[in-house]
Protein backbone atom coordinates (compact mmCIF):
# COMPACT_ATOMS: atom_id res chain seq x y z
CA UNK A 1 0.00 0.00 0.00
CA UNK A 2 1.24 2.98 -1.14
CA UNK A 3 -0.06 5.08 2.11
CA UNK A 4 3.40 2.92 3.85
CA UNK A 5 5.85 4.62 2.05
CA UNK A 6 4.27 7.52 4.03
CA UNK A 7 5.79 7.97 7.83
CA UNK A 8 3.29 8.05 10.55
CA UNK A 9 2.65 11.11 12.52
CA UNK A 10 3.67 11.25 16.02
CA UNK A 11 1.12 12.14 18.21
CA UNK A 12 -0.60 14.31 15.63
CA UNK A 13 3.03 15.49 14.69
CA UNK A 14 4.38 15.15 11.28
CA UNK A 15 7.76 14.77 10.37
CA UNK A 16 9.08 17.79 8.61
CA UNK A 17 10.01 15.94 5.17
CA UNK A 18 6.16 15.28 5.35
CA UNK A 19 5.34 18.80 5.65
CA UNK A 20 7.35 19.04 2.38
CA UNK A 21 5.89 16.20 0.52
CA UNK A 22 2.52 18.36 1.69
CA UNK A 23 3.84 21.47 0.03
CA UNK A 24 4.49 19.60 -3.19
CA UNK A 25 1.47 17.59 -3.55
CA UNK A 26 -0.23 21.14 -3.12
CA UNK A 27 1.76 22.42 -5.36
CA UNK A 28 0.87 19.03 -7.89
CA UNK A 29 -2.99 19.39 -7.47
CA UNK A 30 -2.98 23.22 -8.57
CA UNK A 31 -1.64 22.11 -11.69
CA UNK A 32 -3.86 18.87 -12.45
CA UNK A 33 -5.09 19.22 -15.52
CA UNK A 34 -8.60 17.57 -15.48
CA UNK A 35 -8.71 14.75 -18.14
CA UNK A 36 -5.50 13.54 -16.40
CA UNK A 37 -4.25 11.28 -14.00
CA UNK A 38 -3.83 11.66 -10.73
CA UNK A 39 -0.18 13.65 -10.16
CA UNK A 40 2.51 11.68 -8.07
CA UNK A 41 4.98 13.67 -5.80
CA UNK A 42 8.51 11.83 -5.13
CA UNK A 43 9.14 10.97 -1.39
CA UNK A 44 12.23 9.45 -0.31
CA UNK A 45 13.03 7.80 -4.08
CA UNK A 46 9.16 6.69 -4.34
CA UNK A 47 6.54 8.24 -6.14
CA UNK A 48 3.07 8.74 -3.62
CA UNK A 49 0.28 9.93 -5.12
CA UNK A 50 -0.96 13.03 -3.70
CA UNK A 51 -4.67 11.87 -2.63
CA UNK A 52 -2.08 9.81 -0.35
CA UNK A 53 -0.29 13.10 1.03
CA UNK A 54 -3.17 14.61 1.96
CA UNK A 55 -4.92 11.01 3.47
CA UNK A 56 -1.77 10.49 5.66
CA UNK A 57 -1.61 14.07 6.77
CA UNK A 58 -5.94 14.12 7.72
CA UNK A 59 -4.93 14.39 11.55
CA UNK A 60 -1.73 16.09 11.58
CA UNK A 61 -2.63 18.61 14.49
CA UNK A 62 0.39 20.82 12.87
CA UNK A 63 0.07 24.81 12.00
CA UNK A 64 -0.22 25.14 8.51
CA UNK A 65 2.19 27.88 7.47
CA UNK A 66 1.13 31.39 6.58
CA UNK A 67 3.54 30.90 3.22
CA UNK A 68 1.71 28.14 1.88
CA UNK A 69 -2.13 28.91 3.90
CA UNK A 70 -2.88 31.31 0.78
CA UNK A 71 -2.60 28.77 -1.88
CA UNK A 72 -4.32 26.18 0.05
CA UNK A 73 -7.81 28.55 0.70
CA UNK A 74 -7.29 29.59 -3.23
CA UNK A 75 -7.87 25.88 -4.10
CA UNK A 76 -10.48 25.17 -1.62
CA UNK A 77 -12.10 28.72 -1.83
CA UNK A 78 -14.16 29.12 1.76
CA UNK A 79 -14.61 25.51 2.65
CA UNK A 80 -11.77 26.51 5.66
CA UNK A 81 -13.98 29.39 6.69
CA UNK A 82 -12.90 29.98 10.85
CA UNK A 83 -13.44 33.29 11.49
CA UNK A 84 -9.70 33.98 12.93
CA UNK A 85 -10.68 32.07 16.35
CA UNK A 86 -8.14 29.05 15.48
CA UNK A 87 -5.60 28.58 13.19
CA UNK A 88 -5.96 26.57 10.02
CA UNK A 89 -3.75 22.86 10.50
CA UNK A 90 -2.69 20.77 8.12
CA UNK A 91 -5.50 17.98 9.02
CA UNK A 92 -8.54 21.13 8.26
CA UNK A 93 -6.57 21.21 4.88
CA UNK A 94 -5.61 17.48 4.06
CA UNK A 95 -9.49 16.61 5.09
CA UNK A 96 -10.96 18.88 2.36
CA UNK A 97 -7.61 18.26 -0.22
CA UNK A 98 -8.04 14.35 0.00
CA UNK A 99 -11.93 14.85 -0.71
CA UNK A 100 -11.67 17.03 -3.78
CA UNK A 101 -8.85 14.42 -5.44
CA UNK A 102 -11.53 11.39 -4.40
CA UNK A 103 -14.22 13.09 -6.36
CA UNK A 104 -12.27 14.30 -9.44
CA UNK A 105 -10.98 10.59 -9.09
CA UNK A 106 -14.59 9.20 -8.71
CA UNK A 107 -15.84 11.63 -11.28
CA UNK A 108 -13.98 9.78 -13.92
CA UNK A 109 -12.66 13.10 -14.84
CA UNK A 110 -8.71 11.60 -15.12
CA UNK A 111 -6.59 9.80 -18.20
CA UNK A 112 -6.52 6.12 -18.82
Amino acid sequence: MITRLLPALHEGHAPIHLHGAFDDALEAYQTWTPGTDEPHVEFENHTVPISSVFGRMRTCTDILPWRIEGDVLEVVGNTLVFGGEKAITYADAALVLRALCVKRLRSGDVGN
